[in-house]
């Protein structure tokens, strides 16, 4: 599927520059190539810029590995992935490594679920009797990454607040509900097409455990003032990720590891992960690059908007509509889209607010999945794809509907 889509990106722009040469836009050829060398160059800085946060993060997660942090979560929740994740094993780290990925994408803590969620691939992949081809954990693992739920938005609230909203925070409900929404179809429609039974009470006790912790912190939030809203969730968050760091390493200590020689060799596993998905990212990137490059991303847009218009649907959202078409395609463009619409008609319009909620209910799906999978080499994804870009649709779609809910009024 990921083949079919990379190659379709490349074909189809190649097919709308023809169309414009023809029409007399010959530009249109140094603009593809354009966007072809700098999203290659996006790529490896990308990749780049990860790589010490992926040696600093494998690195700490090497300690709690060798002092057992990892197989006490792993043996906390062991219940719960045995029925979810049935071909791993009950007493893999892989458990803990993904408990620690979720926890960070839930906090917003981007720059540690993504080395966390790279170790808990390698991991699992360990249990992959066919290591071209993703597992049914790892198609699991990898959607409810692709639509974690995340409770603190902090980049989206420092925007708003930037563009000149006068209640940035007034997006956080609205985005936690749809990015719940998201992760809920992400995960029922994996558990659908591998036919897991979840109407079991492990696996119904979590999940509304899970609804009840996201509600009371939600709440929670709710009841601080709008200007200590987001000052208090950064601080939160920065405070959660120091003390990660120094418990392991303290918690280590407890233990009579080797710390620093714990860490540098995670650091080194980070270091060649980092090496390994610089290609993978390289051929996703650009290939989203020419697509809109070409044109085909506005066409799209524009035929939606004419559709709708057709139906008699109220289309006030479309000007939002370019970052929920960019969000499952690129982070950066995705987050362009955004502050280009509240630039364009104000932080606190409509077009405006949904355009927040839409761009952060879901994740950016083609580049975790371009990451995740490629650093470990998996080029068949099986039903991940779509599984993903149906939770992606779900999260957009209930971003769309809650704007309407939440904007009515403010």
């Amino acid at each position: 599927m990921l083949k079919i889509i990379w190659s379709f990106f490349f074909l189809s722009a190649f097919a709308a520059a023809l169309w414009q040469t023809f029409a007399g836009n010959i530009a249109v050829w140094s603009e593809l190539v354009g966007a072809l060398f700098d999203s290659a160059k996006s790529a490896f800085s990308i990749a780049l810029n990860l790589t010490g946060l992926l040696c600093l993060w494998l690195g700490l997660l090497k300690i709690a590995e060798k002092s057992g942090i990892t197989e006490i979560l792993a043996r906390l929740l062991r219940p719960l992935f045995t029925r979810i994740m049935p071909g791993v094993p009950a007493d893999s780290p892989a458990v803990g490594s993904m408990v620690m990925n979720i926890a960070a994408n839930v906090l917003g803590l981007d720059n540690a679920a993504t080395p966390m969620g790279l170790k808990a691939m390698e991991q699992l992949q360990e249990h992959n009797p066919r290591k071209d081809t993703a597992s049914d954990a790892e198609i699991m693992f990898m959607v409810i990454n692709s639509s974690s739920v995340t409770l603190i938005p902090i980049t989206i609230l420092m925007y708003r607040s930037e563009l000149g909203s006068a209640n940035p925070a007034s997006v956080f409900v609205p985005i936690l509900l749809a990015t719940s929404v998201s992760t809920l179809v992400g995960f029922l429609a994996v558990a659908a097409v591998q036919k897991l039974n979840i109407f079991n009470r492990v696996v119904l006790f979590w999940l509304l455990a899970a609804v009840a912790l996201v509600s009371a912190l939600a709440w929670g939030f709710l009841q601080l003032p709008p200007p200590e809203r987001m000052a208090i969730s950064a601080a939160v968050g920065n405070g959660i990720l120091f003390f990660i760091a120094a418990f392991f390493i303290f918690w280590g200590l407890i233990k009579k590891q080797d710390v620093y020689e714990n860490f540098i060799d995670g650091a080194k596993e980070g270091f060649k992960i980092a090496v390994t998905i610089i290609p993978y990212l390289v051929a996703m990137l650009t290939a989203i690059a020419v697509f809109r490059a070409s044109g085909m991303f506005d066409l799209l847009l524009l035929g939606i908007e004419k559709g709708l218009a057709a139906l008699g649907v109220d289309t006030a959202f479309v000007p939002a509509l370019p970052t929920a078409l960019m969000k499952p395609l690129s982070g950066s463009g995705a987050r362009a889209m955004m502050i280009e619409t509240m630039q364009t008609y104000g932080a606190d319009s409509f077009p405006g607010f949904a355009a927040s909620v839409v761009q952060g209910s879901t994740e950016t799906t083609f580049y975790v999945l371009a990451v995740y999978f490629g650093a470990v080499k998996i080029t068949r994804t099986r039903s991940a794809l779509p599984c993903a870009l149906l939770a992606d649709l779900a999260g957009i779609a209930a971003a769309i509907a809650l704007s309407y809910c939440f904007f009515v009024g403010s």
